[in-house]
């Protein structure tokens, strides 16, 4: 038999318990409502020093297949390529150049954060002069500039557009954007950012969606995580967090803890718009005060019938002529009456309420606003 071990019982001091459950109140305050619409702070929020960089550059793509820029209208491509020809020891500023075989294209990446000297990055070319298709061709060595125009990546390899361009005398089929294409992996980066996150005493954390209640939440969740108050909102967009002592040297490690935690964001009363496609998106906050709505149909058709008249056979005169015919309809619904769309409680009451009025998304975009005019919606309307 195994011998048996001692057991110990530790007591749990008072002072203890009360602070664990005063941490755990201050954790359900700072997260109201049903635990499935929490969300992960690190979903909502940008830490100060993590970012990305844009890169932009210019440069060449050979061996297209006759379908490059036109050097005779393309000028900054005919001297490009006069000028990479000089470098590599080739003088061609005297001979009459003639070949579609080339394209002069704008390159994109985005430099990730803490990217590391000799890492990859994917790239995005563009064409920007009267080039037909990229497919096939191969971007030239290109550096990668950022906004303080220092190079931080330098590109090349060979384009994918994943389009389709073919056609013949008669007839063109063009599938995607042959003009565009990416180089998977295509730069390397060759400077880096020079940011430690080891010495900071304070992070700054901003908020994707600016809002002062889930600012004020999330300091109230980092407070009960840590025990300390360690964390304020400065305003709806951002939260200044201190970095406490048993973190000190490790910022990371707290920025790990942190972005783990859950809150339920706030989420304002808004209605948003789009009237080119007839979509209708509410916020679950979207309340409407008890109105009485009447919407009626207005419906002309105009029927064009045209007709031919001719003379009679073997008549000596006249000639045959279209002799316009036009018939046109007013209906209007006259059944239409006065419908009263109750105060709404929640947003499911708000939809049935609408949906009973037997409208379509058309007439709903305007019998929204009429009602934000009237007062009575109790949300903001923004138009895509």
């Amino acid at each position: 038999m195994w011998p048996q071990k001692n057991k110990v019982h530790r007591s749990i001091s008072p002072k203890r318990m009360a602070l664990s459950l005063f941490a755990a109140v201050l954790l359900l305050l700072s997260a109201p409502g049903d635990a499935l619409s929490q969300t992960r702070i690190k979903d909502i929020v940008d830490f100060e020093g993590v970012r990305e960089n844009m890169l932009v550059g210019y440069g060449l793509v050979v061996g297209l297949n006759g379908t490059g820029d036109d050097l005779g209208s393309a000028i900054f491509t005919r001297e490009s390529l006069v000028g990479m020809l000089e470098r590599l020891g080739v003088n061609a500023r005297d001979n009459n150049l003639d070949t579609d075989n080339v394209a002069a294209v704008m390159v994109t990446a985005i430099l990730p954060p803490f990217s590391k000297q000799g890492s990859r990055i994917d790239v995005s070319i563009s064409a920007i002069g009267d080039a037909e298709d990229l497919l096939g061709g191969t971007l030239l060595v290109t550096p990668l500039v950022g906004a303080d125009g220092e190079v931080y990546a330098v590109a090349q390899g060979s384009v994918a557009t994943g389009a389709i361009s073919a056609g013949g005398e008669g007839e063109t089929i063009v599938q995607g954007v042959p003009t565009s294409g990416r180089i998977a992996n295509g730069a390397i980066i060759e400077r880096e950012i020079d940011y430690s996150m080891m010495q900071m005493e304070t992070v700054t954390i901003a908020l994707k969606n600016p809002d002062f209640t889930t600012a004020r939440r999330i300091s109230q969740a980092i407070n009960a995580f840590v025990g300390l108050p360690i964390a304020q909102a400065r305003d709806l967009s951002s939260v200044r967090m201190l970095v406490p002592e048993n973190y000190r040297g490790n910022a990371v490690a707290l920025i790990t803890d942190i972005e783990q935690l859950r809150v339920t964001p706030d989420i304002p009363a808004k209605v948003v718009i789009n009237e080119t496609t007839g979509i209708i998106v509410m916020g679950e906050n979207v309340r409407i005060s008890t109105v009485a709505i009447a919407q009626g149909n207005l419906t002309i058709r105009i029927t064009e019938t045209p007709q031919v008249s001719q003379p009679q056979p073997f008549a000596q005169t006249g000639e045959t002529v279209t002799v316009p015919r036009t018939q046109i309809e007013i209906d209007q619904d006259e059944d239409k009456q006065l419908s009263v769309l109750a105060q709404s409680v929640t947003l499911q009451e708000l939809v049935d309420g609408l949906n009973a009025l037997g409208i379509g998304p058309r007439d709903l975009i305007s019998i929204l606003q009429a009602i934000k005019a009237a007062g009575a919606l109790q949300a903001e309307i923004e138009v895509l």
